[in-house]
């Protein structure tokens, strides 16, 4: 009865063996840092321009300028989460200082978002497609963030779309 609704959440927590109170220091965790504030929700998201930007976003960057692995016949069929586009789309030193230079804006902005009281915020990063070059720094984008003590959820809208 409830599969749907399963199916479409961000997060299930089981519920089975904990306690009220364990419930709730589960859900206090996913929603407020250890100084009572409440934590900034990050979503990134690659996207394909040819599918059209997505909605209710907050920063867009556009990385059709790095090269594009759609042009190389044994990368074509993979996507920017395997590791041979990952390398080839991130390898370029534009690449690693385009990268660079996005953390260093997030990491200048995302602080001031969280002050003014922002609970939301979703970077998109798209290319043509939104199967390689878009992924590819999504995912890097999202391992900074990780390793910054961000939680971001991270979606590929069209990796899997032609």
């Amino acid at each position: 009865l409830l599969e749907p609704v399963k199916a479409a959440a961000d997060l299930v927590i089981d519920t089975t063996t904990l306690t009220v109170h364990q419930l709730k220091n589960q859900i206090v965790e996913l929603f407020w840092d250890s100084e009572g504030r409440e934590v900034l929700q990050l979503s990134v998201m690659s996207f394909g321009y040819k599918h059209g930007i997505p909605l209710d976003v907050d920063f867009v960057f556009d990385v059709r300028f790095l090269p594009n692995p759609h042009w190389i016949d044994e990368l074509r069929t993979k996507t920017g989460l395997d590791d041979e586009v990952r390398s080839y789309v991130l390898e370029s030193e534009l690449a690693t200082t385009f990268v660079t230079q996005v953390e260093g804006l997030l990491e200048l902005l995302l602080p001031a978002f969280r002050e003014e009281g922002k609970s939301y915020l979703t970077v998109a990063v798209g290319c043509t497609g939104g199967r390689h070059r878009s992924v590819a720094v999504a995912e890097e984008l999202s391992r900074w963030l990780t390793k910054s003590g961000y939680r971001p959820r991270v979606t590929h809208r069209d990796v899997h779309r032609s």
